[in-house]
């Protein structure tokens, strides 16, 4: 294809600040979602499926639409919510932070914000329309897109109101999610916080092997026991692997005895 080039006006040095951007955003060495394969692409699923069974990372990809030289939208889209700590934290960012990161322009940041905000002003004023968890499912379909492709544990804490609708996801652990280390009061901190009444528990495996082990029941077993002194119940816990499996420990018993 040849590009011919037509005179114009001199442009400002903002201006040309702003077309060397666009070129770089259209640059197709860049890592896109139409790399992926068709049924893993987030704006696919988001017609198939719908919004809420998408997870937070393949939602902000769909806002970032490109990825970077060795990194696709989506591995970056994962990358910025475990920088800053999952949506919460990334909904906290000022400008200069975002704009600091790897792969985000001006553009983006303020696309990005922008969404965020909107967000934010739904909720408060439809927090009818907030997701609900009546299964496990439901919670591996918010979580499990995210979750599966991380390379550290992660521990998640979903709060939830009377009707089971999610107030939010706090991110608690990073790193060995073990006995030794996760402390009840950790977990049920942002419960109580938030006044939730309940709260459902899920963490990775980086191997991809859902299967819970000893410590993941043990852990369990711990909260379940601290909720009972808190008056929060612990309605589940999920380990989430890749393939799109997870475990959910409340269904098989362990540590929910």
């Amino acid at each position: 294809m040849t590009i011919t080039a037509v005179p114009k006006a001199e442009a400002s040095p903002q201006t040309a600040l702003d077309e060397v951007a666009g070129a770089v955003e259209t640059n197709p060495g860049r890592s896109t979602v139409h790399d992926m394969p068709q049924g893993e692409r987030p704006r696919e699923r988001l017609r198939d499926y719908g919004a809420r069974y998408l997870s937070n990372a393949e939602l902000i990809a769909i806002l970032l639409r490109t990825g970077m030289q060795g990194e696709n939208v989506l591995t970056m889209s994962t990358r910025l919510l475990s920088r800053f700590g999952g949506l919460d934290g990334l909904g906290r960012a000022n400008f200069a932070e975002l704009c600091a990161e790897r792969g985000l322009s001006e553009a983006k940041t303020c696309q990005l914000m922008a969404a965020l905000e909107l967000g934010r002003r739904f909720i408060s004023l439809a927090p009818e329309d907030r997701a609900v968890i009546n299964s496990p499912q439901d919670v591996a379909n918010l979580l499990q897109a995210e979750m599966a492709t991380l390379e550290q544990e992660h521990l998640r804490v979903l709060l939830l109101n009377t009707r089971n609708q999610v107030l939010r996801t706090v991110e608690v652990y990073v790193g060995n999610v073990n006995s030794s280390i996760v402390r009840p009061s950790e977990v049920f901190r942002p419960a109580v916080r938030d006044n939730a009444p309940s709260i459902i528990v899920a963490h990775n495996h980086p191997s991809g092997d859902p299967t819970p082990s000893p410590e993941d029941v043990a852990i369990t077993r711990d909260l379940v026991s601290a909720g009972k002194l808190l008056g929060i119940d612990l309605l589940d816990h999920l380990v989430i692997g890749g393939g799109g499996r997870y475990v959910s420990l409340n269904e098989r018993k362990l540590g929910f005895e």
